[in-house]
């Protein structure tokens, strides 16, 4: 298992979107990123998580700034999760768990259940360099990220 950490270059990865293209992190160099893991769709915390960044258009265009979603969910969940809120930004399918555990996020036994493996709920904050510049993992999958400390972190960039 790999893990990254404030001030190093976040490590490049190709998935697929809700659309089935295949995306790269490299393709918005240029753009600060924000990296938003979450367990999976449908499943109410992550739900307010995805509409928040949807909500925070205004900030995020303000600071040039593109959320990448990441869940375990197959790319036709992540379009029909996208469709059901309006989420415009890309919603990627991490299915094959290698980006989590690049990221040292695995969740074994989501919800209790074994052999459900997803992951933990995290943002990133990546400048347009590529460094990891905020990270916040959170307690458990039931709580939501500190948005207003990584607006804040997004702001200062």
């Amino acid at each position: 298992m790999a893990s990254v950490s404030v001030g190093q270059k976040a490590p490049d990865f190709s998935l697929y979107d809700q659309s089935n293209k295949l995306r790269s992190l490299s393709e918005f160099a240029g753009k600060n990123v924000i990296l938003a893991f979450y367990p999976g769709a449908f499943t109410g915390v992550c739900d307010t998580e995805m509409c928040k960044f949807r909500d925070s258009l205004d900030i995020l265009n303000n600071a040039n700034a593109q959320t990448l979603g990441i869940s375990v969910d197959m790319p036709f969940t992540a379009k029909v999760f996208a469709q059901k809120y309006n989420l415009e930004f890309p919603l990627l399918s991490d299915y094959n768990r290698n980006v989590i555990r690049q990221y040292d996020l695995l969740l074994s036994n989501f919800a209790g259940l074994p052999g459900l493996d997803s992951t933990k709920r995290a943002v990133y904050l990546i400048d347009g360099d590529g460094v990891l510049r905020y990270m916040e993992i959170t307690a458990t999958p039931h709580d939501e990220p500190d948005y207003t400390k990584l607006f804040d972190a997004l702001k200062a960039l």
